[in-house]
């Protein structure tokens, strides 16, 4: 998980795994034209992503394509996102419970 950390914290990284998202399958030279980068820089920036296992590269012919794989960004968003949500969701259910339950007593007052 510290790679995929590593690889994130990168905002050309970043920009290289949007595009994916937006484009799946691109080659490297597809994946330099936005950038103001050599395509050697960015083949590093892909080969970090490719070892967080963010970027897998599927050989077609002589081209390799480039395809983002989400795996590794859901398991970050269960371990520590997901977790801490879940306990917001907690409270906003039991915050929901007791208000009904205070306008419930509430109600009854208003009968008697």
């Amino acid at each position: 998980m510290d790679e995929v950390f590593k690889a994130l914290a990168d905002a050309t990284r970043r920009q290289l795994l949007d595009r994916l998202f937006c484009a799946n399958g691109q080659t490297l030279h597809a994946l330099c034209e936005e950038l103001d980068m050599t395509r050697q820089a960015v083949a590093k920036h892909l080969a970090v992503l490719e070892a967080a296992n963010l970027v897998v590269v599927v050989r077609s012919g002589r081209e390799k394509l480039h395809y983002l794989n989400p795996v590794p960004i859901h398991e970050i968003y269960q371990r520590w996102i997901g977790k801490y949500q879940q306990h917001h969701l907690a409270a906003l259910s039991a915050l929901k419970t007791s208000l009904e339950e205070n306008r419930d007593h509430d109600d009854d007052d208003d009968d008697g």
